[in-house]
């Protein structure tokens, strides 16, 4: 692909998306938990981290939160995570959330054939009120950014959120700027603003606009229309074959795509899935190393982590075998870890890609 060279840009990446406070029982269950830990967390932010915290690039996220002790709970752990927060939106506080507030995330890992469990408290927020006017994209992006990303979560926030999504992408491009954008469709999300009728009308007007589109088989076909002929809607398993043949529907509708990729997650048990990756590039596709059998600890994110691997193989690399090899092995590594986001380092994924085992580093 062509990218703008580092030399030329502030950032490297920027997205566009909600982070909210996730907060995890660990072993238990929400419902009868006594103690949470804290994280952050949202589906495009995750991948801003990852880029800045396990491969070292030049990162910031656009998003709002609300000028109150929960909002600078979530800024210190961006701050944390090495993400620059220069575009973040502060909203005044009304004292109890009328209007606006910052978002929740309960999040159960689950484990065996109990599954995850997720329960967003996110009505109201600051970012779902965020509207076209409210970045100066122009600014932004004259200050060079290599690649802007975003995602469905976000879209679907609200109708402005949508809107503003359309905004982002479109100045990126006239910026010259690769933007990628991941589907992840939520039913939760789209079902009080129109349903599944609505996520596709958004999704595909935002889809002319992107260079790299993520997602699974129920992304492509709930968000874009696109059926997987034979497709497991469970997810026990995916016929590669029949997903290789959606996606060149896909690229001969959108031939702005210049890359499709996809996790592939055959779900055996919630502590147990194989899982690999495969993406489309230049009429060509390339599939990553599989996991058979990955032993997981904390699934959510591993799909963010694989978007930001597959934009490092990208941005560093230029290489769309090594982007998604580092994609998979960068979401693979990170459903061993708790929490949203990923606490690799760059030489263990490395390592993890090479072939190199669990044996015990001294």
């Amino acid at each position: 692909m062509h990218l703008k060279p580092a030399s030329a840009c502030q950032f490297d990446q920027i997205s566009l998306g909600e982070i909210m406070l996730r907060l995890d029982p660990g072993e238990t269950r929400i419902r009868t938990a006594r103690h949470f830990t804290a994280w952050e967390g949202g589906g495009e932010y995750n991948t801003s981290r990852g880029l800045r915290k396990c491969f070292g690039l030049r990162t910031a996220v656009c998003t709002a939160l609300v000028d109150n002790e929960v909002g600078h709970l979530i800024e210190d752990f961006v701050m944390q995570g090495g993400v620059a927060t220069d575009f973040i939106k502060w909203r005044d506080d009304d004292g109890i959330g009328r209007t606006v507030r910052n978002g929740l995330n309960f999040t159960e890992r689950g484990f065996g054939i109990r599954g995850a469990v997720g329960v967003p408290d996110r009505g109201h927020t600051a970012a779902a009120q965020l509207q076209p006017g409210d970045f100066d994209w122009e600014e932004i992006f004259s200050r060079g950014v290599r690649w802007f990303h975003t995602g469905g979560i976000f879209a679907a926030l609200s109708e402005s959120t949508a809107a503003l999504t359309v905004e982002a992408v479109k100045a990126a491009k006239k910026h010259g700027t690769i933007v990628s954008y991941d589907l992840n469709y939520r039913p939760s999300l789209w079902k009080s603003i129109g349903g599944l009728q609505k996520a596709r009308a958004v999704n595909r007007e935002i889809a002319r606009h992107v260079d790299v589109m993520i997602g699974n088989e129920e992304d492509y076909t709930a968000s874009l229309g696109f059926e997987v002929k034979g497709a497991d809607h469970n997810l026990r398993a995916i016929e590669t074959d029949a997903f290789k043949a959606m996606v060149e529907t896909a690229v001969r509708e959108f031939p702005n795509f210049q890359v499709a990729a996809t996790t592939l997650r055959a779900v055996k048990t919630a502590t147990v899935n194989d899982w690999s990756a495969i993406c489309w590039h230049g009429g060509k596709f390339y599939e990553s190393r599989k996991y058979p059998d990955l032993e997981i600890l904390d699934r959510v994110g591993g799909g963010d982590s694989f978007a930001s691997g597959l934009q490092f193989g990208f941005l560093e690399k230029n290489d769309p075998q090594l982007a998604v090899d580092y994609g998979a092995a960068h979401g693979a590594f990170a459903s061993t870890t708790p929490g949203d986001t990923s606490m690799a380092t760059r030489k263990e994924i490395e390592k993890l890609m090479q072939g190199g085992g669990a044996r015990v580093v001294r």
